[in-house]
C-alpha cells in the first residue's frame, strides 16, 4: 500500500497500481472529468502516471494555472501534427506552452504561413482533436531517439544529442510522435476551441547568426465561449493600450533621434508623474521617511562592491571613460549602492535607526531593442525607491508599515484585485545569489512571517528572489484580468555586509544594519502605463490632469466662462475654457475623448442665474448647479477615493 497526500492535507491510502486519475475518480467522479493534469512530489506528471511510492499529488483542472499550462502544451503537439499534414516537408524545433496559449518553431523551407492560412490550420486541429486520441509517454534510448530523427530532423537531432540516455521520452497521439518531457491532457478531445495568432521569424536557439525559423503562436479553449470572450478581452485591451492612449491624451512621446526606450513626457504626462510623486511623498513624510537626491551615474566600483555590476553588466549601458586615466563610470542600473554610501556618511547608534531614505531615482538598463515596449520596458525609468536600514528587532514592524503603505497605494489608485507572492532561492541554484545560506533562511521567515500576520492571500514561489535577498511582490490583476506585477519589499543583509554598514548597539559593539528595499509603483513608466490600461484613461478624480472642462454656448458668454473659471481654481479644481468657434456638440464629443471628468456647459440661462450645467464623463447629465455645489461635489469624489495616509 501506498500513502497519498493531497493539497488539504488529507491523506489516502492505494495499492501501487494507482494512476492519479484513479485517485481523482476517488474523491469525485465529477471531479475527475474536470482534472487535466498531474504533480507529484511537485513533478508534473500525466494523469495516467503510475504512482508507486508515498507522496504529495496535486490535481489540476482548466481552472489552475498548471492545468492551462498542460492543455496549452498538449495543444502545441496539435498544432504540430497539423503542421506536418499540412506541409510535409516542415522541420519541428520546438513548441512550449506560454503565458496565454502556446508556439511551435518550425523549419517550413521555401514555404510560407501568412494569416490567410490560419483557417486552414485551425479547422486541421480541430479534426485532429475531435479525434479523442489519448497522450501517451514512452521512453526512448538515445540511440533509438537518434535514429528516429536521423536524415528527416537535424534540429531534433541536436536537441537529442544534448540529453542523457535514460531521460529521454517521446509522446504519441494519434499518427503523431514528439520528443517532450511530459505534462499533458488526458486527450486531444478536450481541446473544442482553436484559434491562430500570429506567426512571427524567430531564430534558432535565439541566435542571430542561425536560421530564421517561423513561430506559429496559437491559443485553444475547453469551450468555444471562452475563446469568444478571449477575442472580446483582446479587443478591450486594443483599446485600452497604453500606448495608444497616451497619445491620445497627450503624456508621453518617443524620438528615434532622442533614442529607443527613452520616453519624453509631454506637460500633462508630467503633471501627472509630478502628482503622483506628490501623493507619496505626503504619504513617506507621514510614515517618518526622508527624500534624499542621488547623481545619475556612479564610478564603476561602487556597482563591483555591490554585486549589481556581475549580475547586470551585460544589461547595462557600457561604461563612460573620463580623460583621468583608468576612470570609469556607469549610468545608474540601481539606487540601493548610492543609498549605502548616504548612510556610511554618519556614524549612527541603535537609537537613531531605522533610517528610512527615500527617492525618486531615475535609472538605466540597456534593454534589447526587441524587448521594448512602449513604458513598460524602456531604458530609462524612474523608480519610487526608498531604503530602511533598521535593526533586527526593528525589521517585523518596518516590514508591515511598508506593506500598509503599498496598500494604502493600491486602494488610493484602485488596484483591490491582487495577491503577494513570496519570491524566494532556489535551493537548486544557489551560484544565482550572494549572501550566507543563514541569513537568506532568516530573511526568507520574516517575509512569510509579516505576510502572514498582515493577513495577506500570498503564495510562495521559488527562483523569483533578487539575487541579494527574498522579497514580497504584489501581483495586481487589472480590469480585463491581466495579472501585473506592481510594488515590491525586499529584505537585503548582503548589501550591508558588501558597504561595511555599522550601528553601535546598546552593548556599545558594532552591528550590522538589515537593509529594506521597497518601490510601491515599481517605476512610474510601467506603473503609469499599467494604470492608464486598468483604468482606460479614467484615472481617479483626484489624479485627473483637467477634473473639468468649461465650454461656451457662444463667444456671448465667453467672460462668463472665464469667471467661472478663475472660481474652479480658486476651489482647488482644475480647469480650462474651450473658447473654439466650434458647435457645442464636437466640443462634446472631444472632451469626452480626452476623458475630462466634467463638462461644464455655459449659455444664456447659466449666465443669468450665475449658475454652470454640469455633465459627467460618459454622459450623465447633472444639471444647473452653483459653482460652491459644484466645488463640494468635486471634493466629495476626491474624498471617497483619496484618504490620508495614517502612518
Amino acid at each position: 500500500m501506498i500513502k497519498i497526500t493531497l493539497p488539504d492535507g488529507s491523506v489516502r491510502e492505494y495499492t501501487s497500481s494507482v494512476t492519479a486519475m484513479d485517485v481523482a475518480k476517488d474523491i469525485s467522479e465529477g471531479f475527475a472529468r474536470n482534472v487535466i493534469s498531474a504533480k507529484f512530489n511537485n513533478k508534473t506528471i500525466e494523469t495516467t502516471t503510475t504512482l508507486t511510492t508515498d507522496g504529495d499529488l496535486v490535481l489540476y483542472t482548466w481552472k489552475d494555472d498548471e492545468g492551462k499550462k498542460a492543455f496549452w502544451h498538449s495543444s502545441a503537439h496539435i498544432l504540430a501534427q497539423a503542421l506536418e499534414e499540412l506541409y510535409p516537408t516542415v522541420k519541428l524545433w520546438v513548441g512550449p506552452a506560454i503565458d496565454k496559449g502556446f508556439y511551435y518553431d518550425v523549419d517550413l523551407g521555401d514555404t510560407t504561413i501568412s494569416e490567410k492560412d490560419f483557417k486552414a490550420i485551425e479547422d486541421k486541429m480541430l479534426a485532429i482533436a475531435r479525434g479523442k486520441h489519448d497522450f501517451k509517454m514512452r521512453t526512448v534510448s538515445k540511440v533509438d531517439a537518434l535514429a528516429y530523427y536521423k536524415d528527416t530532423n537535424e534540429y531534433k537531432v541536436e536537441l537529442v544529442e544534448g540529453l542523457e540516455d535514460g531521460t529521454i521520452s517521446f509522446c504519441d497521439h494519434d499518427t503523431f510522435t514528439d520528443l517532450c518531457r511530459g505534462g499533458h491532457i488526458p486527450n486531444t478531445g478536450i481541446v473544442k476551441a482553436v484559434k491562430i495568432m500570429s506567426v512571427a521569424g524567430a531564430y534558432h536557439k535565439g541566435d542571430e547568426n542561425n536560421k530564421q525559423l517561423t513561430r506559429v503562436y496559437g491559443i485553444t479553449f475547453p469551450k468555444q465561449k471562452e475563446l469568444k470572450e478571449y477575442l472580446t478581452l483582446l479587443e478591450e485591451a486594443k483599446k485600452r493600450d497604453h500606448r495608444k492612449l497616451g497619445k491620445e491624451l497627450g503624456f508621453f512621446t518617443f524620438s528615434q533621434r532622442v533614442g529607443q526606450g527613452l520616453p519624453l513626457w509631454l506637460p500633462k504626462g508630467a503633471a501627472l508623474r509630478d502628482r503622483l510623486e506628490q501623493f507619496l511623498k505626503t504619504a513617506q513624510k507621514k510614515a517618518g521617511y526622508e527624500m534624499v537626491v542621488t547623481p545619475h551615474i556612479g564610478q564603476k566600483e561602487l556597482y563591483v562592491t555591490s554585486g549589481h555590476y556581475a549580475k547586470y553588466g551585460e544589461d547595462s549601458f557600457q561604461p563612460i571613460n573620463t580623460p583621468a586615466d583608468g576612470e570609469e563610470f556607469l549610468l545608474k542600473p540601481m539606487n540601493c549602492p548610492h543609498h549605502c554610501e548616504i548612510y556610511n556618511s554618519g556614524p549612527w547608534s541603535y537609537r537613531d535607526l531605522p533610517k528610512r531614505y527615500a527617492e525618486f531615482g531615475t535609472v538605466y538598463r540597456y534593454e534589447q531593442s526587441g524587448e521594448l515596449h512602449g513604458l513598460t520596458r524602456v531604458r530609462g525609468f524612474t523608480q519610487d525607491d526608498a531604503h530602511i536600514f533598521c535593526t533586527p528587532e526593528q525589521l517585523d514592524d518596518e516590514f508591515k508599515k511598508v506593506i500598509d503603505l503599498v496598500l494604502y497605494v493600491f486602494g488610493s489608485l484602485g488596484f483591490e484585485n491582487f495577491t503577494a507572492q513570496v519570491s524566494v532561492r532556489d535551493l537548486d541554484n544557489p551560484d544565482k545569489y550572494i549572501g550566507e545560506t543563514a541569513n537568506w533562511e532568516k530573511a526568507e521567515n520574516a517575509i512569510i512571517n509579516a505576510a502572514k500576520d498582515k493577513g495577506l492571500d500570498y503564495v510562495v514561489e521559488s527562483g523569483e528572489a533578487a539575487f541579494y535577498g527574498p522579497k514580497l511582490d504584489f501581483m495586481v490583476k487589472d480590469a480585463l484580468g491581466r495579472s501585473w506585477q506592481l510594488g515590491t519589499i525586499q529584505v537585503d543583509y548582503n548589501l550591508p555586509d558588501r558597504f561595511d554598514l555599522t550601528y553601535k548597539g546598546s552593548d556599545n559593539e558594532m552591528h550590522r544594519p538589515i537593509m529594506i528595499h521597497r518601490a510601491p509603483f515599481g517605476s512610474l513608466e510601467r506603473f503609469i502605463a499599467i494604470l492608464l490600461e486598468h483604468t482606460a484613461g479614467n484615472f481617479p478624480l483626484w489624479l485627473m490632469p483637467e477634473q473639468a472642462i468649461i465650454l461656451s454656448i457662444s463667444e456671448k458668454y465667453e467672460k462668463y466662462a472665464e469667471k467661472v473659471l478663475n472660481l474652479l481654481e480658486n476651489n482647488e479644481i482644475r480647469a480650462l475654457a474651450d473658447h473654439r468657434n466650434e458647435t457645442i456638440g464636437k466640443k462634446i464629443r472631444e472632451a469626452e475623448m480626452k476623458k475630462i471628468p466634467y463638462i461644464v456647459i455655459i449659455g444664456e440661462q447659466e449666465e443669468k442665474n450665475q449658475t454652470i450645467s454640469v455633465r459627467k464623463h460618459g454622459g450623465e447629465d447633472i444639471g444647473a448647479v452653483s459653482i460652491e455645489d459644484f466645488a463640494k461635489l468635486v471634493e466629495e469624489e476626491i474624498k471617497k477615493t483619496l484618504k490620508p495616509f495614517n502612518g
